[in-house]
C-alpha cells in the first residue's frame, strides 16, 4: 500500500504518484486535465480543500483511493 497525506498538494502527489491523475478525475478534479492547471492551482490545492471546494466528501475519496491501494493518512 502507498502512503499519501491529506495535506500534500494535488502536484505532488500527481508528481509522486502519475496514476493519481486518472483517480483524482474519476473522482471528480476535472481541473487537473486542463492544461497548466496542476502546474498552478494544483502546487496549492491539497485533497482536504478540493474535497471542499468540489463538495466531494473526504469519505468518497478516501474510499476511492484505498480501493486503489493507497492509505490516507492526516496531519
Amino acid at each position: 500500500m502507498k502512503e499519501i497525506n491529506t495535506s500534500d498538494t494535488i502536484f505532488d502527489l500527481v508528481t509522486k504518484h502519475p496514476e493519481l491523475k486518472e483517480v483524482l478525475l474519476e473522482l471528480g478534479f476535472v481541473d487537473i486535465i486542463k492544461p497548466g492547471m496542476l502546474n498552478t492551482a494544483g502546487r496549492l490545492m491539497t485533497l482536504s480543500k478540493g474535497s471542499k471546494l468540489k463538495k466531494i466528501p473526504m469519505e468518497v475519496i478516501v474510499e476511492k483511493l484505498e480501493s486503489y491501494g493507497y492509505i490516507m493518512k492526516e496531519d
